[in-house]
């Protein structure tokens, strides 16, 4: 998969996502400084969301419009996004100012008019959201761009996964990854789940990630040992500015830490090999070999007392140890010097 020239593949480090959600407060600007800020720690690209609350619910007093329990425990599904929205009158600004500064941005849009509105902007890639992973005939009408497609899997059951990806490649999708995700927020660390990812890198051909809601980047970090290629993470600007996704939100401390650290992650996976690695060829001669401990004179019967096992590693390997015992010393042989067949008979 590539997003704006930028190769992502488990070959590459991972490609880490600065979700901006509605942690822009209402507030432009603060958008446009996070934007900012993200290219600042590292992050390959910024992700906004687009649509209004009328687009993707209704305005009801019924049971099931309401939220009990949980981070927006007392809104109502319209009042939480009215006021989480990213005005459709602020994309072509921001994509304009992530363009400037060298940071990608892309969007999930959540019906219709919002894939075409993104379609206009030349948004460069899709993600759809993991609610929305069950909304076939949007997963269709993304495909149909030929445009990278991210699709996030948390509730979805093993069914539900196969359907969305049959649905995007079917209508085109060739650029196709899956995060990974588990829809809590925040989610406790041990339901995390991580091993679910080499398992969907195994059943569907495409490129396996993580959408991340834990707290911190311990996790995320973790993730890249099972395979994880892509993540995502939700970012503000501060946490104590509170906005209706700012606690499972990293701030940009975290979000550098979380760069930084899933590149090491990558680079310490390497490869299968036994073979001496460059790190180990200064130490490679302090290991343990078969030493001379005590003079011996030429003609003499090699016992235990003459020869031992110890640190550097010039003479024979130690396994030779019971073959060397009973030999004979072909001359003078002082001690500290490293056992070899050429000193004995």
């Amino acid at each position: 998969m590539i997003i704006n020239n930028r190769i992502i593949s488990n070959h590459n480090a991972p490609y880490i996502i600065a979700e901006l959600s509605a942690n822009h407060n209402g507030d432009i600007q603060r958008a446009l400084e996070s934007i900012k800020v993200a290219k600042e720690c590292g992050a390959d690209a910024v992700k906004i969301q687009t649509y209004t609350a009328d687009t993707i619910t209704i305005k009801s007093d019924r049971e099931e419009f309401q939220i009990k329990g949980g981070l927006w425990d007392g809104y109502d599904l319209y009042s939480l996004f009215k006021e989480a929205e990213t005005p459709y009158e602020w994309h072509q600004e921001l994509f304009d100012y992530a363009k400037e500064i060298g940071i990608t941005i892309f969007s999930s849009p959540f019906d219709f008019t919002a894939v075409d509105f993104l379609e206009d902007l030349n948004a460069p890639a899709y993600k759809i959201a993991s609610p929305e992973i069950i909304d076939l005939p949007l997963i269709k009408r993304v495909a149909q761009t030929k445009k990278p497609m991210i699709v996030s899997t948390g509730m979805a059951s093993l069914e539900e996964i196969s359907e969305a990806v049959h649905i995007a490649k079917e209508n085109g999708c060739k650029d196709l990854a899956l995060l990974h995700c588990i829809s809590g927020y925040p989610t406790p660390p041990e339901q995390s789940n991580l091993r679910i990812i080499p398992d969907l890198a195994e059943r569907f051909d495409a490129l396996i990630g993580l959408s991340d809601h834990t707290l911190g980047t311990t996790v995320a970090t973790t993730s890249v040992a099972f395979g994880a290629c892509v993540i995502e993470k939700h970012f503000t600007l501060s946490r104590s500015d509170k906005g209706p996704d700012s606690e499972f939100s990293l701030e940009p401390h975290e979000l550098t830490q979380l760069c930084n650290d899933t590149k090491i992650a990558w680079k310490a996976l390497g490869k299968v090999g036994y073979e001496l690695k460059n790190a180990e060829k200064t130490g490679h001669k302090f290991r343990r070999s078969l030493y001379f401990v005590k003079n011996i004179c030429n003609g003499d019967v090699i016992s235990e007392k003459h020869i031992r096992s110890i640190r550097p590693g010039l003479g024979l390997l130690p396994k030779y140890y019971e073959q060397v015992l009973g030999k004979i010393a072909k001359c003078d042989i002082k001690r500290g010097t490293p056992v070899s067949f050429d000193l004995i008979l």
